[in-house]
């Protein structure tokens, strides 16, 4: 088998373990993440494996298959954002605010205002209102500037089609 097979393979298992993930299937989705990794790892398999355990629990394990993702594709900003989550359900605060800001930086992350709201629940939770006041705005901002570009993108495909 050739490697754009592999890579075919990989993501049809993706997708079914995405699709069995949203049905509440989670051992079914792990196997097929498992699955789609073996084939051919992706940031996005490891992320979302990770993202699934989570869903049980399993924060470790899930802390674990994240640092996994950023190997493989360090500039995949999900996973920091993630392990960054995990922390803090773990309550572990301090530790989870380097990797939502090395989330913030990313250049392949959406959506982009995720880690500014989880600082600010991290500031929150530690008292420091100022500091989760600036996500908080950050992360408004970021927001709406994503959805007036929608906005115009939408404007500009209705009047083309027009």
């Amino acid at each position: 088998m050739d490697l754009d097979q592999k890579i075919g393979r990989a993501v049809r298992f993706l997708e079914k373990a995405y699709e069995r993930q949203r049905a509440g299937d989670l051992d079914q989705a792990i196997s097929l993440y498992k699955t789609s990794i073996e084939e051919y790892p992706t940031a996005e398999a490891h992320t979302y494996l990770g993202w699934t355990y989570s869903f049980q629990g399993r924060y470790d394990e899930a802390i674990e298959q994240c640092k996994i993702a950023i190997t493989v594709d360090p500039e995949f900003g999900n996973p920091y954002n993630d392990i960054g989550s995990y922390l803090i359900q773990k309550g572990q605060l301090d530790q989870a605010i380097p990797w939502l800001e090395q989330a913030k930086k990313a250049r392949r992350y959406e959506p982009r205002h995720f880690p500014y709201l989880n600082l600010f629940r991290v500031y929150m939770k530690m008292g420091q209102l100022d500091a989760a006041q600036r996500e908080y705005e950050q992360a408004r901002f970021i927001q709406q500037t994503l959805e007036s570009q929608v906005g115009i993108a939408d404007e500009e495909t209705s009047s083309t089609v027009n």
